[in-house]
């Protein structure tokens, strides 16, 4: 009767191990919407002046984002990579990014290396802080929102759609 007793002990002590270990590991999974850029000298560009959507599933993340300065000139980029997050660091591996930089004056960039890149994760408060590694932005990603800043550059911020 003994051995049973201990038996439903260490079965409880493990499933408290268990929901622990799952409550560290982050998820940021969900498809945002772009819903505002702020910019250096305090300009806020809504749709349709910048417009984006970017969906991260349990193993891959894609990105549209497109906007448009003063004179009507556009840049866009589109990109999809896998990637795998933890408690500790978000890594990601390129599958193909196209960038259309009308702005900068510059060519279309297709990029298809597949190179890995990662970075720290930082956890605070149910906050998720990394930097994208093939991109500018520092994103914090609290509840149903993702703010992606850039120093000394725009602060987006995105709500999550889905």
């Amino acid at each position: 009767m003994r051995f049973w007793i201990l038996q439903a002990i260490l079965a409880g002590m493990a499933l408290v191990l268990a929901r622990g270990v799952l409550a560290q590991v982050p998820n940021i999974e969900g498809t945002y919407k772009l819903t505002s850029r702020t910019l250096p000298d305090g300009r806020m560009q809504r749709p349709p002046e910048v417009m984006g959507l970017t969906t991260f599933t349990k193993t891959h993340r894609s990105i549209n984002i497109m906007w448009k300065d003063a004179s009507g000139k556009h840049f866009s980029l589109s990109s999809v990579s896998t990637y795998n997050l933890t408690g500790t660091e978000y890594g990601e591996t390129l599958l193909f990014r196209i960038i259309s930089d009308q702005i900068g004056g510059k060519e279309i960039v297709y990029d298809l290396s597949g190179k890995t890149q990662s970075s720290p994760v930082k956890m605070e408060g149910g906050r998720i802080q990394f930097k994208l590694p093939f991109e500018a932005p520092v994103v914090i990603f609290d509840r149903d929102k993702m703010t992606a800043a850039t120093a000394g550059g725009p602060v987006a911020v995105w709500e999550r759609v889905q």
